[in-house]
């Protein structure tokens, strides 16, 4: 299905049955990311479940090497998702978490099953509006200035880059200019910004140098905790820059449409 195609929002995602992978950061901090994509799913005709079962995707103990750790809150989303169709999130990483899945899980067949399952129907949530559904234009208007910051398990690990780009440039009014060098990482890493803080201090220092560079008014993103950290730099320098995952900007852009 090409990036470019447009259907029609109200029966793009008509009978699919999705389930909402809402992800840690998502579910404590930044609940209203997970309502602005319900809210635009269910525009473009998308029947959305919330498992209860759901918890973290393992990746912090994952990267810390705490393997036997990260099986157990893996093993739980293999149950909790066991039924769904689709499996969307607000974050590049919590979902690349999913594709490592098949090598927590190589010496037990059953969960090694279950895991290339969920690999397979777990998408972040501009992947699954373009590549599954084919929607790039949700009939948003936004008149501001933004940039787009792609965070790098989103960019790097799931190749996510044409996706949001297609979306962004169909919201009406909206001036998209260029972050300079986007593809350097912000700094935060989870674990890595605690182990190694004046690292990180230092690359989301310079990230911010770069989005106030650009002058916008927005920086937008799809992983809220990379998002966070940039915004708690601009924060501490007192920059007017209003931080949004691209699901609230969406969102918000629909309603002013």
């Amino acid at each position: 299905m090409g990036l470019l195609n447009q259907v029609d929002p109200a029966t793009a995602g008509a009978g699919i049955k999705v389930s909402m992978f809402a992800t840690c950061i998502g579910d404590a901090v930044y609940p209203r990311i997970a309502e602005a994509m319900t809210r635009l799913l269910a525009r473009v005709g998308v029947r959305l479940d919330f498992p209860q079962g759901q918890t973290c995707c393992g990746q912090p103990a994952f990267n810390s090497g705490y393997w036997e750790e990260a099986r157990r809150s893996a093993s739980t989303l293999l149950e909790a998702f066991a039924d769904s169709d689709f499996v969307v999130g607000p974050s590049g990483s919590c979902i690349g978490m999913i594709h490592h899945y098949p090598k927590l899980f190589e010496h037990d067949p059953v969960r090694l099953a279950m895991a290339e399952e969920l690999k397979a129907k777990s998408y972040e949530f501009t992947q699954f509006l373009v590549q599954v559904l084919g929607v790039t234009d949700l009939g948003a208007s936004f008149p501001h200035k933004v940039t787009y910051h792609p965070s790098c398990h989103g960019s790097r690990l799931l190749g996510i880059k044409e996706e949001p780009m297609a979306l962004l440039h169909n919201v009406r009014d909206l001036e998209l200019v260029p972050l300079p060098f986007a593809e350097d990482c912000c700094g935060f890493g989870g674990t890595f910004a605690v182990k190694m803080a004046d690292i990180s201090g230092a690359m989301v220092t310079e990230k911010a140098d770069h989005v106030l560079e650009t002058s916008a008014e927005v920086l937008t993103g799809l992983d809220m905790a990379c998002l966070m950290n940039i915004a708690g730099q601009l924060r501490y320098r007192r920059q007017p820059v209003r931080v949004m995952h691209l699901a609230e900007l969406l969102y918000e852009g629909v309603s002013l449409a």
